[in-house]
């Protein structure tokens, strides 16, 4: 597939321009791994905003890691470019995907040279379609399912209705040969399969447009979610009374919307990481409640419910 080379300019500008009065005005920083992607995206936000800043991460993660940021950052700062390596060491749970986004989000964060500066990051449509299969796949559940947000502060994803052809013929017009990183070719890497193995089989059995379709799928869910979320902030207003929930005011409103009410409640009070099963455990103290206990929650917590309110107690 040809890439259009103005298609990541332009996407820039635009996301740029859907900022924040206030974000807008701080200089932007871009996470750059040399792939062709966030490259794209640096060269385009530092032409349309010269104060642009670059974070190179190193994970640490591959041998001669430290030496290719340096470079990097070298070939960065002769384009004119300020940029600076981050390195950072991954650890934690969920596995070495997980772990290394943790740690690079944070990263990224904390390198931002004003507290209202935007942190790019170069996810494309293809990138937002693999998201939304693995949503799919393991069943997480509409927010899964939406996929990324353009602007999730301080995140911004210029890119996410451009194809990875697009960065790649970007980078070409510029004249810029990419770091292929070999972890987006290792199949022990659950996205590498979805990339090269699901994507590629779907587009067959489907006459192509799947990519299309999914990041469309995810953009409509976002759509209701944002909307039930509203209705959902809206009951949380009219049932808190307190550090607790007035079942009377949640009962005549729809389960969907109820367990958007408990879960930023319950996170709110320090609930956490919570499943679909404590959600609807806890949405059956107000729905199906039948003098039943409430659910034992994350964070040591425990829910009931007491005289017409649900209530947190700490084990």
């Amino acid at each position: 597939m040809a890439g259009d080379p103005g298609a990541v300019r332009r996407a820039v500008r635009a996301a740029l321009a859907r900022l924040p009065d206030d974000v807008r005005a701080a200089p932007p920083l871009v996470g750059c791994s040399g792939g062709a992607d966030s490259l794209a995206l640096l060269l385009a936000t530092h032409a349309e905003r010269p104060d642009a800043r670059a974070a190179v991460v190193d994970h640490g993660l591959q041998e001669g890691s430290a030496e290719r940021s340096r470079e990097l950052v070298a070939q960065l700062r002769e384009r004119g470019i300020a940029a600076d390596v981050h390195p950072v060491v991954v650890e934690g749970t969920g596995g070495t995907e997980a772990a290394a986004r943790r740690v690079r989000y944070a990263a990224l964060e904390a390198a931002r040279p004003e507290p209202r500066s935007a942190v790019l990051l170069g996810q494309t449509l293809d990138d937002q379609a693999e998201t939304v299969l693995l949503g799919l796949g393991r069943g997480s559940g509409p927010r899964s399912v939406a996929g990324m947000r353009e602007w999730d502060a301080p995140w911004l994803r210029p890119l996410l209705a451009v194809r990875r052809a697009d960065t790649r013929a970007a980078c070409a017009a510029r004249g810029l040969t990419p770091w292929e990183d070999p972890h987006n070719a290792d199949p022990r890497f659950t996205r590498v399969r979805l990339r090269h193995e699901v994507l590629p089989l779907l587009e067959d059995v489907l006459a192509g447009g799947v990519a299309e379709a999914l990041a469309r799928t995810a953009g409509q869910l976002r759509e209701d979610a944002a909307a039930l979320d509203g209705w959902a902030s809206r009951v949380r207003c009219a049932a808190e009374r307190d550090d607790a929930l007035d079942v009377a005011e949640l009962a005549p409103i729809p389960a969907a919307v109820r367990r958007r009410v408990l879960r930023s409640w319950l996170r709110d009070h320090g609930a956490g990481p919570l499943t679909d099963a404590h959600l609807r455990a806890a949405d059956d103290l107000v729905g199906a409640w039948r003098g039943q206990g409430g659910p034992r929650l994350p964070g040591g917590l425990d829910l009931l419910r007491e005289r017409g309110r649900l209530v947190l107690h700490i084990r």
